[in-house]
């Protein structure tokens, strides 16, 4: 999982690299925009990879094909859903997304051009992230690491066959997405049906009893994503505030919080699977050994990025950029960003638990009152020391998260495993 976190940011380099090279910046910067719009939805919509691989771990710690193939269907039914929905209203969600954007007007042309391609890839998205979720939590990863990489080395293949040898420009990039986004959806289905045997959808999966308990789960998850999602878009309109240097900066620093992403992101995903497991078995002691061992790892992880930072933030703040007062200005947040994977590793780890035991109202709710009580209070509070404070308070909002996630758990485990 580790290594297949890694291929999506290689993939956006890729993109950024051949759309740096066209004609124009306002194409670049258009095609920018029109990938923001789409991939800030997909990611609010990222609830649905966390309950696919709840449902899926469950599904798999009870040993039942049936019901495997039930969690399969209904998650994919869910995605394909909501895929055709932005498809539907794609011309809304475009305007909005230029209003709130307010592109120059040359930038407009290209952000509607790369949109209205690459919309037509929504389905298959969305299907995707079901997909994806549902292969971890029956903890087929080689499977999820080999789509990935067949699908991000399509995509650069076809950015640079589209763009650079027949200059299809903005329209090619957007294509090459699409043309990525069915290859992997296709792949992927094959992988899932084959493992569940080809069964048929039955009717029943989807009765009046499902509906609810497949709405209350995503509701859930969808509205703590909304909510961690105020927090990092505040974090980037009010550094704005700040000036162009608080922005690259703070542009700059959000690369170290990617990099700890990459590896503890795969041992949520690790774990999301082994608890989930676990829950579906009805193994309280499988579930405590899981997350215990996940700690582990997650703990030794954030050390080593810790140490990593501590040791060669410098040199890294260097290869981001070339300007030596951004770099200047960087090296005093050097500080936080060794104790962030420290902080940090917490609530990404319960998340994973709390994904494979289909708990989502607790992540709901521990989310909403550590924005609430604890991330803007402590920007408030703080807020004359100008953009660092943001970071205090992202700091403080990442402890909170791994400190309620963790009392919940451990003081409410028993009916916690028992109720999934």
């Amino acid at each position: 999982m580790i290594l297949a976190n890694i291929t999506t940011p290689l993939l956006g380099l890729v993109d950024t690299a051949v759309m740096g090279h066209m004609d124009s910046s306002a194409q670049l910067a258009g095609a920018s925009i029109g990938a923001l719009i789409l991939t800030q939805i997909y990611w609010v919509c990222g609830f649905i990879r966390m309950s696919a691989t709840g449902m899926s771990a469950q599904a798999r710690g009870e040993g039942d094909l049936t019901v495997m193939a039930r969690s399969f269907y209904q998650t994919a039914v869910i995605a394909i859903t909501i895929g055709l929905l932005i498809w539907l209203t794609q011309q809304a969600i475009l305007q909005a997304g230029l209003w709130l954007a307010a592109p120059a007007a040359d930038v407009a042309v290209y952000s509607r051009e790369y949109f209205n391609i690459r919309v037509w890839g929504a389905p298959a998205a969305l299907l995707n992230l079901a997909l994806i979720g549902w292969l971890v939590g029956q903890q087929k990863t080689t499977s999820v690491l080999l789509v990935q990489i067949v699908g991000n080395l399509l995509n650069a293949g076809l950015d640079i066959l589209l763009v650079w040898w027949w200059d299809w420009g903005v329209s090619g990039v957007a294509l090459a997405s699409v043309v990525a986004e069915y290859t992997m959806m296709i792949m992927a289905m094959l992988i899932a049906l084959k493992h569940i045997q080809w069964q048929p959808p039955a009717l029943e999966w989807f009765n009046k009893t499902a509906r609810k308990f497949l709405m209350k789960l995503n509701g859930d998850m969808l509205l703590r994503n909304l909510a961690l999602q105020a927090c990092l878009a505040f974090l980037t309109i009010q550094g704005a505030r700040y000036g162009q240097t608080a922005t690259a900066v703070n542009a700059i620093l959000m690369q170290f919080f990617v990099l700890i992403a990459l590896g503890l992101d795969g041992i949520a995903y690790a774990v999301e699977a082994t608890v989930g497991e676990a829950a579906g078995a009805r193994s309280s002691k499988g579930v405590m050994r899981q997350t215990q061992r996940g700690l582990l790892w997650s703990g030794l992880f954030a050390v080593g990025y810790a140490v990593i930072f501590w040791f060669f933030g410098p040199q890294i703040i260097r290869l981001l950029t070339d300007i030596e007062s951004l770099q200047q200005a960087a090296y005093a947040y050097l500080g936080m960003m060794t104790v962030l994977p420290l902080v940090a590793h917490w609530c990404f780890l319960y998340d994973g638990v709390f994904v494979g035991l289909t708990q989502a109202k607790a992540m709901r709710d521990t989310m909403i009152i550590s924005a609430l009580l604890v991330y803007f209070p402590v920007w408030y509070v703080t807020q004359s020391e100008g953009n660092p404070a943001l970071w205090w308070a992202l700091l403080a909002f990442l402890l909170a998260r791994g400190v309620t996630l963790g009392a919940v758990f451990y003081w409410r485990r028993d009916k916690l495993i028992v109720s999934t």
